[in-house]
């Protein structure tokens, strides 16, 4: 089974530096033309399922990934981006200064500490680490399409090479670009990271 990862295009709330985990926000003319050119890159893969987060940037991502191709979207509220509560599409510099001590708090326990109303890593962890065990119990599809955002796909990957949780800021995702992860027999590869080649079955 290949797995292709791809991250939502640019949004608004990427370009302002806003935390925008579970915020709607929306795809900028860059990301439009970002999800587009991936969509031209993976064109000769047959899909044989597509997953997307229920958010509306990964949602569109997707459209356009699939372009004209008419195939069925599963959303899946797992690969959903974390839940920032009350510092959702706040700058980092606003809450320095207006939720100082909490931030503060965060930033040197990501882990553990969890944003006012917000998921916090550890539940966070969990919804993904339960995807990425659903999604391999007696796998049938050779070819999935997973669309997301960076935290989920960095604990994604990270999960499936069997590295702790903390190891996710070893892959940064970026946009417009895909990556694949192969998985046979219980073993893992990660084949691409990136990637932002057309992709050419070989026969």
């Amino acid at each position: 089974m290949k797995l292709w990862l791809v991250r939502h295009g640019q949004t608004q709330a990427n370009l302002e530096g806003l935390y925008s985990g579970i915020s709607e926000t929306p795809l900028t003319e860059r990301g439009i033309s970002q999800a587009e050119a991936v969509g031209n890159m993976l064109n000769d893969v047959a899909f044989d399922k597509v997953l997307c987060s229920e958010l509306s940037r990964a949602q569109h991502t997707t459209q356009l990934i699939l372009q004209q191709r008419e195939h069925p979207v599963i959303t899946e509220p797992r690969l959903n981006e974390m839940n920032f509560g009350d510092w959702e599409m706040r700058h980092h510099r606003d809450l320095q200064r207006l939720d100082a001590e909490n931030y503060a708090a965060w930033c040197n326990d990501w882990q553990n500490v969890v944003p006012n109303n917000g998921e916090g890593f550890q539940l966070f962890s969990q919804r993904v680490c339960g995807f990425a065990s659903s999604l391999l119990v007696q796998p049938t599809e050779e070819n999935v399409l997973i669309v997301s955002h960076q935290g989920v796909l960095s604990l994604f990957i990270a999960t499936l090479l069997n590295m702790p949780p903390a190891s996710l800021w070893h892959f940064v995702i970026e946009q417009g670009a895909w990556s694949c992860i192969e998985i046979n027999d219980s073993f893992t590869t990660l084949r691409t990271l990136n990637n932002r080649a057309v992709y050419y079955p070989t026969s």
